[in-house]
């Protein structure tokens, strides 16, 4: 880097420009206060105890933002099953969100229930790091954030491509069930097309965690292919597929 580089760098940090690293998996959500069609919330905080899902849109009352938002009210069932609240966000104001969805109950019959951040200056975007470079539109971006406002998980879709929001239920699925039993799941998993439903037990890294492993196989505990890749049904749920 050079002088003028360095002296730039500087004049954008006294200038209150300097750059914040994009979040990550593993960071807190960061703690703000938004305004929503349910009315103000404060994130996380509203929602500790329990799982959320926020997930934004370029834009009301556009094709495939509607169709996204009318795939996640149809699925909002499965997630609450899973201790799991939906938030959406666009970019528009409180009162074109609230048309919207009423447009959206009258075309299709579908009452959407979960909160609808408004964001008409960015400002929530800019924060969380989802306007693509040379655009002003909001990027289709998913967090995934757990019990304790902690990020689990972040998509991004191009503003293009519909999100695939089974998927979205899986991940979550998944996730929980990763954390609970302190395991990984497999490939397409529930249907992974060699151990189906079971999940991975931690890779042996030691001598005797291998003699242990063995002897799990041995009574039945878990299944494996060598000791550094064995598996087990979930709590509750039997093995169903030999290795």
């Amino acid at each position: 880097m050079g002088e003028m580089d360095v002296k730039l760098d500087e004049q954008k940090i006294c200038l209150g420009f300097e750059p914040k690293a994009p979040l990550v998996i593993g960071d807190p959500f960061p703690k703000m206060r938004v305004e929503t069609t349910h009315g103000h919330k404060n994130l996380p905080d509203d929602y500790a105890g329990k799982w959320f899902v926020l997930f934004s849109h370029p834009g009301d009352f556009t094709p495939v933002c509607t169709s996204e938002f009318l795939s996640f009210q149809k699925h909002l069932p499965e997630f609450q099953s899973m201790n799991t609240e939906l938030i959406g966000l666009s970019v528009d104001q409180v009162y074109a969100h609230l048309k919207w969805t009423e447009w959206i109950q009258q075309k299709f019959g579908v009452a959407i229930t979960f909160p609808i951040i408004a964001d008409p200056l960015g400002e929530f975007a800019k924060k969380l790091n989802m306007l693509p470079h040379g655009k002003p539109t909001t990027v289709r971006a998913v967090f995934i954030v757990d019990e304790k406002g902690v990020i689990r998980t972040i998509l991004y879709y191009p503003m293009d491509v519909g999100r695939n929001i089974p998927e979205i239920v899986r991940t979550v699925s998944a996730l929980r069930v990763a954390t609970a039993e302190d395991v990984s799941t497999p490939a397409n998993w529930p249907q992974n097309e060699w151990i189906g439903a079971n999940v991975f037990v931690s890779p042996a890294d030691s001598v005797e965690k291998i003699r242990k492993r063995m002897e799990q196989m041995k009574k039945g505990e878990i299944q494996c292919y060598d000791w550094w890749m064995c598996y087990k049904p979930v709590s509750g749920r039997k093995p169903k597929v030999d290795p």
